[in-house]
């Protein structure tokens, strides 16, 4: 029966996220609901001391780095920077090669910084021209965008500003470039198989006569022709994220040492800071706000007639986005108290490899919340310790635990019912039904990627 309640709480949970509903709402109710089942008196106790406590502090850790991303992506948007680089991508690359164009513009777009939601808004207008004028059929743009967007600069690529890359630093005291070899290893698989798949689907298609189509809904206007920035200039914002990322990443444990303490006022208590445990996030945070403020300096004109109203738009989105992560982060640390959940991990545990167990633990919970950011922190806040453990005994360094569990949290995570998906297909205006199938295979080369990375590294020992 414990077993059961847990069960019911994630099935609940994931069906509610499917039909559209809030998780902010429904997460403390699914979580609440399987602790009133289990005793009915532990639940304002656990309401507050647990649930709450967990989800106000991950929002103390991480709702910076949502909201600096959130702005940055912006700005670039308001600047005119990510049309630039857009058309600079198409011409270099070719209107006749839209698959390949379509997915270095996302992979150049949110390795620099920008959120994968602001990528969807931005590069949809000029896919949906590249594939009329190519006949190629709309419904594959989701999972071109999929490939682009949700995949390698998400969480393998060695660097990258993503909040699914900066999660694990907290856990395994590393920092965004942790196993860089294995990241560029699952990197080029995850693209070559997955460009391979996509340019298939295209030449299958034009094979059956099948072209763009008509009376689609939520079809964009022509893209205007208008003088866009340098492409240089506009790309040296996201050079610059990545660049200072690294640069502070090195830096930080060198001006504060491993344990940080600082007081204002003479005699008063200092206040006392692991560095070692949030180094990682200052970085991202710290090349983050350089990047917005290097985009004032080159674009100060026309992103500053929209910035009050760009802005607005995007702290709102930044607070939805680190809000639903908080809930089930909280959510995720109720199920983990509850008595059924040591089935579930000891299920897990039965698993002897430690990398794959880690996989398998990340990408299921990843898949069952719908989150990749979700699913990950649920896992870590849960059984971190034990992969740690597991690990030490087997002689893995922390940095191949940090890129298996950042790269499984992007593997199943893209089921129907995620946010991500269902915001990409409300954009192009297509359903389910006629897109989801590619994005689908996205996602299973997705997670294929982790365990050849896994097997990678025990063939190799490259980190």
């Amino acid at each position: 029966m414990s077993f059961l309640i847990c069960v019911g709480a994630l099935a609940f949970l994931m069906l509610v996220a499917y039909r559209g509903f809030s998780v902010i709402l429904f997460a403390p109710i699914a979580a609440m609901g399987a602790v009133l089942l289990t005793d009915p008196s532990a639940v304002p106790p656990i309401f507050t001391g647990l649930f709450m406590d967990k989800m106000v502090g991950f929002v103390k850790l991480y709702f910076p780095v949502f909201l600096l991303g959130a702005v940055f992506g912006k700005v670039i948007e308001l600047s005119g920077f990510s049309k630039s680089i857009v058309s600079a991508v198409i011409k270099l690359v070719g209107r006749e090669r839209a698959v390949t164009s379509i997915v270095l513009v996302c992979l150049l777009l949110t390795y620099g910084g920008v959120s994968l939601f602001v990528v969807v808004f931005a590069v949809y207008p000029f896919a949906a021209e590249m594939f009329r004028q190519s006949d190629i059929p709309k419904r594959l743009i989701p999972g071109v965008i999929a490939l682009g967007a949700f995949t390698v600069t998400m969480d393998a690529l060695p660097g990258t500003p993503q909040i699914q890359n900066i999660i694990p630093t907290t856990f395994f005291k590393t920092d965004a470039y942790a196993a860089p070899w294995l990241g560029l290893i699952g990197s080029v698989f995850i693209l070559a198989l997955g460009l391979l798949y996509l340019e298939w689907r295209v030449r299958s298609a034009i094979a059956r006569g099948e072209g763009y189509g008509s009376g689609h809904s939520n079809e964009p206007e022509p893209v205007a022709s208008e003088v866009l920035p340098n492409p240089i200039l506009a790309l040296s914002p996201l050079v610059a994220v990545g660049v200072l990322n690294k640069l502070f990443t090195m830096a930080i444990p060198g001006i504060y040492g491993t344990t940080s303490e600082v007081a204002l006022t003479p005699g008063a208590k200092p206040l006392v800071t692991q560095v070692s445990s949030v180094a990682g996030i200052w970085a991202v945070e710290g090349a983050l706000l350089c990047g917005i403020l290097m985009v004032l300096a080159f674009a100060w004109k026309p992103v500053s007639q929209r910035f009050a109203d760009g802005t607005k738009a995007a702290i709102g989105g930044s607070l939805l986005a680190a809000m639903n992560t908080a809930s089930e982060y909280g959510f995720g640390a109720v199920i983990a108290a509850l008595p059924g959940f040591l089935i579930i991990r000891d299920a897990l545990t039965a698993i002897p490899n430690p990398l794959v167990n880690e996989a398998v633990t990340v990408t299921a919970l990843a898949g069952i919340t719908g989150s990749a950011s979700g699913g990950m922190s649920i896992a870590l806040a849960a059984m971190a310790d034990q992969f740690i453990a597991a690990a030490n005994a087997a002689g893995i360094p922390m940095e191949v635990l940090h890129r298996v569990a950042s790269m499984a949290s992007g593997g199943m995570d893209t089921l129907p019912h995620n946010g991500a998906v269902i915001t990409l297909l409300g954009v192009t205006g297509l359903t389910h039904r006629q897109s989801y199938g590619d994005i689908f295979a996205v996602t299973c080369i997705k997670t294929l990627a982790v365990f050849f990375v896994i097997a990678v590294y025990y063939l190799t020992g490259i980190v």
